[in-house]
């Protein structure tokens, strides 16, 4: 699924030079920086920071299909070639994003690879990175730092916003320490690593073998070993909790959270596109609450 060819409808370069120019036609009067998030979860941050002075894109925003399938149309090119602010996850996760912009360059706009921003390699295997309790805030850093050097009369701005995003990271950050203090240790097992770094904050050991998460998120066949290793935690019971990814299904993962259900072990279900009626904090912060649901109460969490 991760490794899924993604068809990029483009228009063709000059399309998008033309773009680039009605956007920037349109910063210089209105004097609202024009910003996307190649997924909600950034657009969210950078909507926070900017609030007034930024009018921001959401690309990837639903969050009942596979973002790995995403196909770029021409109107999403029009958007991030006329930014002026552009944040993509990287990774491969949103390869569509850095062609589009290399199609239509603009050496005044600003570009925030999450990837690059961490210094993480391309080797790394996860690359659902805003479930790492680290990231957003470097990202609403950096977020700020850029839309300064668009907007520099409202500098003092997006530095306030940005502490105060992440103060608001505060109720999330100690719903991990309490879950970790209380139930670190905890055995889950899940179908991809979509939310890994966020049950590995909480102490939780994860007993999937890396590589049928691997193949999952990849769309590749996992080995029968794997498949056996995998039923085998749901029922001996040799995990409490089962995560879901929600939004990248198939036969074998329905199969899987069917096995769940039928031995009781509780489900907590994630997202790789941030869920309707959230924004990033409350979202982490109602993950984190499902995950304690499920080994205090035994209760399910299937959909936010």
């Amino acid at each position: 699924m991760f490794a899924r060819a993604i068809a990029v409808l483009c228009a063709s370069a000059l399309g998008l030079l033309s773009c680039g120019t009605i956007a920037a036609d349109a910063f210089a009067k209105t004097g609202v920086v024009m910003a996307v998030g190649a997924e909600n979860e950034y657009a969210n941050v950078i909507s926070q920071i900017g609030g007034p002075y930024v009018s921001v894109a959401a690309i990837e925003s639903n969050p009942n299909t596979d973002p790995h399938t995403f196909e770029a149309s021409a109107s999403v090119a029009s958007e991030i070639a006329g930014a002026d602010l552009v944040v993509r996850n990287g990774l491969g996760y949103d390869p569509w994003a850095q062609k589009i912009m290399a199609a239509a360059p603009n050496p005044k706009r600003k570009v925030i690879d999450v990837q690059h921003l961490l210094g993480l390699p391309d080797s790394t295997p996860n690359p659902h990175l805003w479930y790492e309790p680290s990231t957003m805030p470097a990202v609403a850093k950096a977020v700020a730092t850029d839309l300064s050097d668009l907007e520099p009369a409202h500098r003092g701005y997006f530095e306030a916003r940005a502490r105060a995003f992440d103060k608001s990271l505060d109720p999330w950050l100690e719903a991990i320490a309490s879950f970790k203090a209380r139930y670190g240790g905890t055995p889950v097992a899940v179908t991809e690593p979509v939310g890994d770094d966020l049950l590995r904050a909480a102490g939780c050991d994860i007993r999937t073998p890396w590589s049928l998460q691997a193949a999952i998120m990849n769309g590749t066949d996992p080995s029968p070993q794997d498949v056996t290793t995998e039923e085998s935690l749901l029922k001996d019971h040799r995990v409490k909790v089962f995560v879901y990814n929600q939004q990248v299904t198939d036969p074998l993962t329905a199969s899987f959270e069917a096995l769940a259900k039928h031995t009781g072990i509780p489900i907590v279900g994630v997202y790789e596109t941030m869920p309707t009626g959230y924004d990033y904090q409350s979202w982490m912060l109602a993950e984190v609450r499902a995950l304690t649901k499920a080994v205090a109460e035994h209760a399910s969490t299937t959909r936010l």
